[in-house]
């Protein structure tokens, strides 16, 4: 177990975590909707913008990621920061992690667009990748909650 102030999880579970949130960073940037399905369960819960709660990973792609993946650029979570609480079965975990990106007023002025998140994240066996369960994503206080921009999906 690390005994970095913070963390609570194996290095090997550490680096499962991380890799969780590097994955979802590079599926965002390239707004690779089909590509980031299966880092998330069918049955997804998350807090949503337009509504309390969404369910089901479907949802939550129509109702989240759709309005904000296209708008926005360089989105990459802090993964050296990225933090994780680890199950002592090591088959949950939450993880915590800080983003960066850059989001676009309506007439195209560039602003910072950072945030955080908390990540619910289920395996069968600790052989396998982690499935987000449940995201929470917020933004910091006093950035703006959209953005404008317009970037082309994933083929």
């Amino acid at each position: 177990m690390t005994t970095e102030p913070g963390l609570r999880a194996e290095a090997a579970d550490l680096e499962a975590v991380r890799a969780w949130f590097d994955a979802l960073s590079r599926h965002v940037q390239k707004v690779d909707y089909e590509g980031a399905r299966p880092l998330f369960d069918n049955d997804l819960l998350i807090f949503g913008t337009f509504q309390d709660f969404v369910v089901g990973q479907p949802e939550s792609e129509r109702q989240q990621w759709r309005n904000v993946w296209g708008t926005i650029e360089g989105f990459q979570f802090r993964i050296g920061d990225v933090r994780a609480l680890v199950s002592p079965d090591r088959l949950f975990a939450t993880g915590l992690g800080i983003w960066d990106s850059t989001g676009f007023t309506e007439d195209g002025t560039p602003f910072d667009r950072k945030g955080r998140a908390t990540v619910t994240l289920e395996r069968r066996s600790v052989d396998e990748p982690f499935v987000a369960t449940h995201t929470h994503m917020s933004l910091f206080r006093g950035t703006p909650d959209r953005s404008y921009g317009r970037k082309p999906k994933a083929a």
